[in-house]
């Protein structure tokens, strides 16, 4: 019993001490540098797959146009849309190509669809933005040069902005948003690590994005796709200075079928991609892949704060039956740990949207999502779904950012 415990604890213990560092890297003093632009402005195509995106497709384009240079383009893939996505996409501005696939549906296709569109005519970056976003000021060119500089596929800050009459388990929806795609890639930015992608405001080099394989129905193809570029020895770095904004989903359906998509994908991916990345960085000796793996064996964090629970309260009871003390000094040193990335994430980074007295909400938002790990099991989520902008029933089409 006393092994099987100090098995379990220790297998938990390497994503909360992942996570750890990376937390206490990200507010440490530092003198690196990621991303950084070129001395030359490289022709860019910005590339919007949207499906049945009406009513926010003309905001984001706003965000979008004003930020191109001379000979760059925008291009809104209009995939399978029944509404006037593509009508108020052309009125805006933005050059669209519509794709209709009732078989293959899903963000990979549509953004296949656009790179085969942009081979008659090339750009030197290729950057992707989600439908639904608001792209920051400057966040382009950051991406543009950056790409262009380095050769490799690079990655703004992607944030999730609070709806108006955030409740508390929005803003620590956000608090763990935060931490994922804010908190954790600075850190693992300012150890060297690569850089997952996100999903939007993503740039690539026109000789990386047109020979990567995109064009599957991954329900987290973003994260498949940095996995896969990474493996190819094209490894994304993180854009600093460059920001994109999303929403919070306003009603509560649409968020468990964001939360849902993306937090089964990202438990199946960890099963089947960490054994892949160990074998590879083993096996060819790159210390990339394994930092990699690493980091991508650190669950969604109300899944490890579950499983870490269970942990705790199993060792407790074998404790009080005489078994030794170990494993509960080691699961006592790994709430340590975790109480300690967490905290110094709220402080450096989120305080502003999640006051003190909001973290009392934090056990509450932990036991709401056990339903969602349960279905993991018994019937995952396997095709994408399109996450509703208005509370409605969601529908199988290719948007939505992902929550944590």
């Amino acid at each position: 019993m006393n092994l099987l415990l100090m098995v379990a604890a220790v297998a938990l213990l390497v994503p909360i001490v992942v996570l750890a560092v990376e937390c206490f890297a990200a507010v440490m003093p530092w003198r690196g540098r990621t991303a950084a632009g070129g001395p030359a402005r490289p022709r860019i195509a910005v590339l919007i797959p949207a499906h049945d995106e009406e009513p926010v497709i003309g905001q984001t384009l706003k965000t979008v146009l004003p930020q191109l240079g001379d000979g760059d383009r925008v291009i809104v893939v209009a995939d399978n849309c029944s509404d006037g996505t593509a009508r108020i996409a052309r009125e805006t501005g933005a050059t669209v190509i519509e794709r209709v696939d009732e078989q293959r549906r899903g963000k990979g296709y549509a953004i296949d669809f656009g790179v085969r569109y942009l081979e008659a005519d090339p750009p030197d970056v290729v950057i992707l933005v989600d439908a639904d976003c608001t792209v920051g000021e400057g966040a382009l060119d950051m991406l543009a040069r950056a790409a262009g500089g380095t050769g490799r596929p690079v990655q703004a800050i992607y944030l999730m902005e609070l709806p108006a009459g955030a409740s508390v388990q929005d803003r620590v929806s956000a608090f763990a948003f935060r931490v994922k795609n804010l908190v954790r890639p600075m850190g693992a930015a300012r150890l060297g690590m690569p850089c997952f992608l996100t999903g939007t405001g993503m740039g690539f080099p026109w000789a990386v994005i047109r020979g990567a394989s995109v064009a599957s129905g991954n329900i987290v193809e973003d994260m498949q796709l940095g996995i896969d570029l990474t493996i190819g020895g094209h490894a994304p770095l993180l854009c600093t200075g460059a920001r994109v904004f999303g929403c919070l989903p306003q009603h509560r359906s649409a968020a468990v079928t964001q939360r849902t998509r993306w937090e089964h994908g990202h438990l199946l991916t960890i099963r089947t991609q960490v054994p892949r990345l160990l074998g590879e960085a083993f096996g060819h000796a790159k210390m990339g892949l394994l930092a990699m793996a690493l980091d991508l064996c650190v669950p969604p964090l109300s899944f490890l704060v579950l499983f870490w629970s269970g942990l705790s309260v199993a060792i407790l009871v074998a404790w009080v039956l005489g078994a030794g003390r170990m494993a509960g000094i080691a699961v006592a040193g790994g709430w340590v740990l975790l109480a300690g990335a967490l905290l110094t994430a709220w402080a450096g980074f989120v305080r502003d949207i999640l006051p003190v007295g909001a973290l009392l909400g934090i056990p509450l938002y932990v036991l709401r999502k056990v339903p969602l790990y349960v279905a993991f099991w018994r019937r995952r989520q396997g095709a994408w779904v399109r996450t509703s902008r208005d509370g409605s029933a969601a529908d199988n089409g290719i948007s939505g950012g992902p929550t944590a």
